[in-house]
């Protein structure tokens, strides 16, 4: 025998908003309806007219999860189907917020039908007093996550079913709007028991009327509190470049921001370095800018959006990235760059005629010769051994010292050259980068070199007068406090 579920919805709230069919097929079942749960206000007065209940009220208790409970339900019905078609009825409409209808429906191993019933959201438009088409997002509190919330539009969380419900609401919203922000609590919407009440959003799951039918309401949210949010820094990326923005930003090309993004990633690189969790947050901040200002003149010139960037990274990630998206196994880091550097050499298979191809041309020097020497160790074209680059950053030592003794400037600029490509490359077997252990040299000259020129001012002596053997001192002062 087919096993046969029909659902029924027991609308929102009392017997009188009840569609007449509905309330037809209730009390003209001679068998047991089941219900996800008996506390709903048209139970009681179906029971005063005979309809008999059975309710999976003990499931709630039983499960500490709500997605384990509404699986059990499911289940239970799907069992109870294969000796009888069962009726099943839910709050409000079968097809709003219900999610053991969805298991029902997806699971797709009774036929399932739906008898209608009627929605809450009408009158809780009413009672709210808004209009959807402004729009709106409906939340199931139970499960959701704080990055799907728009809060530009009117948003209603349903099944708020007790505090901690209502506390992972509010810890949510916190996280975005201020403690003080107005929400409104709305009980049996549309019925005689309707209650509606504001409070600040820091007293939600205080004064929290618990109840099968509470929902809370969330009211669009004015753009001074979203200045963290993505959408918002678009938004003002887009202002700034616009008719009426700033004349600066509109002036701004590719090529004139060029020298910005160099020196904002230099930035970041010392905030890094200093540990400064402010200074990184700041200099982060400076990056992205860079990155929608650049999105901003492509879409300004109709080339490309921010959209196409975020896509084209995210592509990039999740194709890179097999061992985690899809079947490829990679358990260590050396397995993560082998297969990277086999997906990127397919990717860009016919766009690069050399090996070196992929290293960019406005590299700093010192980071080119690092990854040049890099990409051509990749196909074996490196030392067998990091003791023979040290014998070769002998010999190319010894090469200079000829030049200089020979006083040919041009010789002497290549033989150098020579000695720092070596040393590049000697880095690279240490796993180190020269670029930011040259940085950290500077650094720590810069500090030595600071100090040296403080305790020279706090003897009220000119730094341009001082011999070499004082400032000696004053250095090997600073190294040891270091």
């Amino acid at each position: 025998m087919e096993k046969k579920i029909e659902i029924i919805g027991l609308g929102a709230g009392d017997l009188d908003q009840l569609p007449l069919g509905i309330y037809k097929k209730l009390i003209h079942s001679r068998e047991k309806i089941y219900v996800r749960t008996m506390d709903h206000p048209v139970i009681a007065a179906l029971q005063d007219e005979g309809v008999m209940f059975a309710s999976f009220d003990d499931v709630y208790q039983s499960k500490d999860q709500f997605a384990n409970v509404y699986q059990e339900i499911a289940d239970q019905l799907i069992d109870i189907a294969a000796n009888s078609p069962v009726i099943y009825a839910v709050p409000g409409h079968p097809m709003l917020a219900e999610k053991t209808v969805q298991l029902l429906l997806e699971q797709k191993q009774a036929e399932v039908t739906i008898a209608g019933g009627k929605s809450y959201l009408d009158d809780l438009f009413t009672s709210l007093q808004i209009d959807p088409i402004d729009g709106f997002q409906f939340v199931d509190a139970t499960s959701f996550k704080r990055n799907q919330l728009d809060y530009t539009h009117h948003i209603i969380f349903c099944q708020v079913y007790d505090q901690f419900v209502a506390s992972n609401i509010k810890l949510a919203l916190l996280e975005d709007l201020p403690a003080d922000y107005p929400v409104t609590i709305i009980v049996a919407a549309g019925s005689k028991e309707e209650h509606l009440r504001t409070i600040p959003l820091e007293e939600l799951d205080h004064r929290l009327s618990i109840s099968n039918l509470t929902s809370v309401y969330i009211p669009p949210v004015a753009a001074d509190y979203l200045h963290h949010t993505f959408n918002r820094l678009r938004e003002v990326i887009a202002t700034l470049r616009g008719p009426n923005g700033c004349p600066w930003d509109k002036k701004q090309t590719h090529e004139t921001l060029r020298q910005y993004a160099i020196e904002e990633v230099y930035e970041l690189i010392d905030a890094i370095d200093e540990q400064d969790d402010e200074g990184i947050i700041e200099e982060l901040g400076d990056v992205l800018l860079q990155v929608m200002l650049h999105s901003q003149i492509g879409e300004d010139a109709g080339y490309f959006t921010i959209d196409d960037v975020i896509r084209s990274i995210t592509n990039k990630m999740i194709h890179r990235h097999p061992h985690v998206f899809a079947d490829k196994e990679a358990k260590t880091v050396a397995d993560v760059n082998r297969n990277w550097d086999a997906l990127k050499q397919a990717e860009k298979e016919g766009q690069r005629k050399s090996v070196l191809d992929g290293v960019p041309k406005s590299m700093s020097a010192l980071t080119k010769a690092y990854h040049l020497q890099k990409q051509a160790g990749k196909v074996g074209f490196e030392w067998k051994s990091v003791g023979e680059v040290w014998d070769k950053l002998n010999e190319e030592i010894n090469e200079v010292q000829a030049a200089i003794k020979q006083g040919n400037d041009n010789e002497i600029e290549c033989e150098f050259g020579d000695v720092l490509f070596v040393l590049a490359n000697i880095s690279r077997y240490y796993k180190i980068n020269p670029e930011l252990a040259l940085n950290r040299t500077n650094q720590k000259f810069t500090s030595r070199f600071s100090f040296i020129e403080q305790r020279l001012s706090e003897e009220n002596k000119d730094i341009h007068n001082a011999d070499l053997e004082e400032m000696d001192q004053y250095w090997n002062q600073a190294k040891r406090n270091e």
